[in-house]
C-alpha cells in the first residue's frame, strides 16, 4: 500500500494548472490535452508514492510532476506510431508490426513512393498491365505454383477464396481447425462473411478421413485445412494430412484448400526449427490452393498470398473482392524486393531480419547481451543487471511449439518495483517493450539489433534518474 502521507501531499490538477509552468505549456497546447496528461502523471505518482523513502511535500510533488509534463505532452502529440525497441524476444510480434523489413525493401518503398512508377504500366509495350506482374513470376518460381495472386492480408486471402469458390455452398472443416486468429477474428466468422456454409466434422482432438468423406454432398464446394494458430493439441489426437485430403478431393472432384499461414520460403528444419512447411512443400502435397501471410516467416510486408492451380486462382483475380482487397504500390515494392532476396537462400538468411533473428546462434545473442550489460554498468545507473538464459517464441502463430534459446538481461532496482521499471521503459524515448518476471524486467536480445544496443543501454540507464528519481 502506498504511504497515505505521500498520497495526501499529491497536488490537484487545478492547483497545477494555476502554476506558471503549466500556463506556459497551455500557450501552445490544448487545455484538454494538458489536463489529461496531468491526470495520468498524478495517477502514476500515486502508484509509486509508497516507494519514496521520505514522503515528499506538496511543493516537491508539484515540481516533479510539472517537470514531467512537457515530455508527456510530446509523447501524446507525436506521431501515433513510434519506433519501438523489441526486447520481448518475440520475432514475429503482431502487436509491434510483425516482420521488420530488410534494407532492400525499405529502399524499394522509398524509391517507388517518392514519385511515379510503372505500377500498372508495361514500359516495353507502352500499355496498361497488371500491378501484380511485379511479384507473380517470382512467387511462381519460388513455390512451384501454377498461378499466384496477392491481396492485403491472409484473412483477406481466405475470404476471397471462400467467396470466389464456395459462396452459397458448403465448405468442410475439421472442428479442431476452427481457430481464432489475432484480433478475435475467427474462421467461422470469415466463412459466414464469404457466403459459404460451414460444415464441421470430427472432434476438437480427432478428425479422420472418413469424417470428411461422410460429410461430402452435392453442395460441397471445398475441403478446407487450416493451420492452427498460436496453439497445438497433444495426446489423444488425430488429424488428416493435406496429402490425404487432396486425394479425397481428387476422387470426389472437390477442390482442396490449405490456409498454411506462415508463408515460409526456406525449410527451417535443417537449422533446428522443425514444423514450418515451406509454401513449395505445402503445394507439393496436392491442394488446389494454398494461402499464406507475407509478414510472418516470409519476412515481408503485410500481404495475403494465394497460390495454386490456374483454374482455381486465375478467376479470383477478376472477382469484385479483389479490387477491394488489393495491395498498394508500397506493399508491392517491398514484397518484390524481399522475394528477390530469396533467389539466393544464403543471402535471404543474412538479409531478411526475421530469418536472421530466427537462425542466429545463441552465443551471438549472448555477445549482444554482454555489450548491453557493460554499457549499462559504465553509465553509473542505479540498476542491477545480469545475463540469464531463456527461451522465446518465434511468434505470429506459425510455430507454437518452438522455443528458441536466447540470452536476456535481467534489470532490477532496490526500491523501484519491476512493473514501474517496465512502464518507464515502455513510455520512454526510445520506447522499449520488455517482459517482466520474478521481480525483474527481462530484456531479450534475440530481437534487438546490434545498432540498437547503445539506445537500449541509454533507455535503461535513464529509468532511475530525473524526472523519475526525486
Amino acid at each position: 500500500m502506498p504511504d497515505s502521507r505521500g498520497l495526501r501531499s499529491l497536488p490537484s490538477v487545478a492547483s497545477l494548472l494555476a502554476s506558471d509552468a503549466a500556463r506556459e505549456v497551455l500557450r501552445s497546447h490544448h487545455r484538454a490535452v494538458v489536463v489529461e496528461a496531468l491526470r495520468d502523471i498524478i495517477g502514476s505518482a500515486r502508484a509509486t508514492a509508497g516507494g519514496e523513502q521520505v514522503p515528499l511535500s506538496r511543493e516537491a510533488w508539484s515540481e516533479r510532476i510539472l517537470s514531467m509534463l512537457p515530455g508527456e505532452i510530446e509523447t501524446r502529440e507525436s506521431l501515433p506510431m513510434r519506433k519501438v525497441i523489441n526486447a520481448a524476444g518475440i520475432v514475429v510480434h503482431t502487436n509491434l508490426g510483425r516482420a521488420p523489413l530488410p534494407e532492400e525493401a525499405l529502399a524499394a518503398v522509398l524509391e517507388t513512393s517518392r514519385g511515379y512508377s510503372n505500377l500498372e504500366f508495361d514500359l516495353a509495350a507502352g500499355e496498361r498491365s497488371s500491378r501484380l506482374s511485379h511479384v507473380e513470376g517470382m512467387l511462381r518460381a519460388l513455390t512451384g505454383a501454377e498461378c499466384a495472386h496477392v491481396v492485403n492480408n491472409n484473412a483477406a486471402a481466405v475470404l476471397l477464396c471462400l467467396a470466389g469458390i464456395a459462396r452459397g455452398r458448403e465448405v468442410i472443416v475439421s472442428r479442431g481447425e476452427l481457430v481464432e486468429i489475432g484480433g478475435s477474428f475467427r474462421i467461422p466468422d470469415i466463412m459466414a462473411e464469404s457466403g459459404a456454409r460451414l460444415v464441421e466434422v470430427g472432434t476438437t482432438n480427432r478428425t479422420r478421413l472418413s469424417d470428411y468423406e461422410n460429410a461430402v454432398t452435392g453442395q460441397t464446394a471445398l475441403l478446407l485445412k487450416v493451420h492452427p494458430s498460436n496453439f497445438s493439441i497433444h495426446g489423444f489426437t488425430e488429424e488428416v494430412r493435406t496429402a490425404e485430403l487432396a486425394r479425397l478431393g481428387e476422387r470426389a472432384g472437390i477442390p482442396v484448400m490449405e490456409d498454411q499461414g506462415s508463408g515460409a520460403l526456406i525449410d527451417l528444419a535443417p537449422y533446428g526449427i522443425p514444423g514450418a512447411a515451406t509454401l513449395r512443400q505445402a503445394l507439393s502435397a496436392g491442394p488446389g490452393i494454398v494461402t499464406a501471410s507475407g509478414d510472418k516467416l516470409l519476412g515481408g510486408p503485410q500481404a495475403g498470398i494465394i497460390l495454386g492451380k490456374e483454374e482455381l486462382v486465375a478467376p479470383l483475380k477478376k472477382h469484385p473482392l479483389s479490387r477491394a482487397l488489393r495491395v498498394d504500390k508500397m506493399c508491392l515494392a517491398a514484397l518484390s524486393a524481399v522475394l528477390r532476396l530469396y533467389a539466393d537462400e544464403r543471402r535471404a538468411r543474412e538479409r531478411v531480419p526475421v530469418l536472421r533473428m530466427l537462425l542466429e546462434p545463441e552465443e551471438r545473442v549472448r555477445v549482444r547481451a554482454r555489450r548491453l550489460v557493460r554499457a549499462i554498468r559504465a553509465s553509473g545507473a542505479g540498476v542491477s543487471v545480469a545475463i540469464e538464459r531463456g527461451g522465446t517464441s518465434p511468434g505470429g502463430g506459425a510455430l507454437p511449439d518452438i522455443l528458441l534459446p536466447t540470452a536476456r538481461v535481467a534489470v532490477s532496482h532496490h526500491r523501484i518495483p519491476e512493473g514501474i521499471l517496465e512502464e518507464r521503459l515502455r513510455r520512454g524515448t526510445p520506447c522499449v517493450v520488455a517482459r517482466v518476471g520474478k521481480g525483474k524486467v527481462l530484456l531479450d536480445l534475440r530481437t534487438v539489433r546490434d545498432d540498437e544496443v547503445p539506445e537500449l543501454a541509454s533507455a535503461v540507464s535513464a529509468i532511475d534518474r530525473p524526472p523519475y528519481d526525486g
